[in-house]
């Protein structure tokens, strides 16, 4: 007898992919919660290493882009819950969203080969949406004068994140895809 007929099939692999999202937004969360705990380098407003979005990457390499933005935002209101700082919210979801979406044009676009260089352009564009909410929660255009050297950290930070997830794709990226085809 066959328990595992088409919709028994379908159940397992939704149910698997769904424990594999609350995996990875648990490994962001790790990385964001110690990541906060370092203190920053460079006495900047928004200077931050963005080590979660090697997490976020990497999702969006192998699962849905819906999975991924799910991942995105548990990550992003969690975050600040355990950080205690319901501010972060908005920040981090335009950054975050805005961040997202650019990668996913430019993985479509170019495949994962420029993973790197698609890491850094989301580093640039999250620090952006961040920026844009910052002017317009203060009503204040100000704000963009801490844009370029924003940049130049994102770049930065965008380019280390890019390669942990050329690394982590390498050493296991054939095995995830497999684990989600089951």
């Amino acid at each position: 007898m066959n328990f595992l007929n088409k919709q028994n099939r379908k159940a397992l692999y939704s149910a698997r992919r769904l424990a594999l999202c609350a995996m990875l937004c648990a490994a962001a969360l790790v990385i964001f919660t110690i990541e906060a705990q370092i203190p920053s380098i460079v006495p900047v407003p928004g200077v931050k290493l963005g080590l979660a979005n090697i997490i976020t990457l990497f999702a969006l390499i192998y699962l849905t882009p819906g999975e991924t933005l799910m991942i995105l935002v548990a990550r992003i209101l969690f975050g600040a819950v355990f950080a205690a700082q319901p501010m972060l919210i908005p920040y981090s979801l335009c950054g975050g969203v805005l961040c997202l979406l650019g990668e996913y044009v430019l993985i479509k676009l170019c495949g994962k080969k420029f993973i790197a260089e698609i890491s850094i352009v989301g580093a640039i564009l999250h620090n952006i949406g961040q920026t844009c909410f910052a002017a317009f929660s203060v009503k204040s255009l100000s704000v963009f004068t801490y844009l370029p050297i924003l940049i130049i950290s994102a770049a930065i930070t965008g380019l280390f994140c890019g390669l942990c997830v050329m690394f982590a794709d390498k050493k296991c990226g054939a095995k995830f895809a497999a684990f989600l085809k089951g």
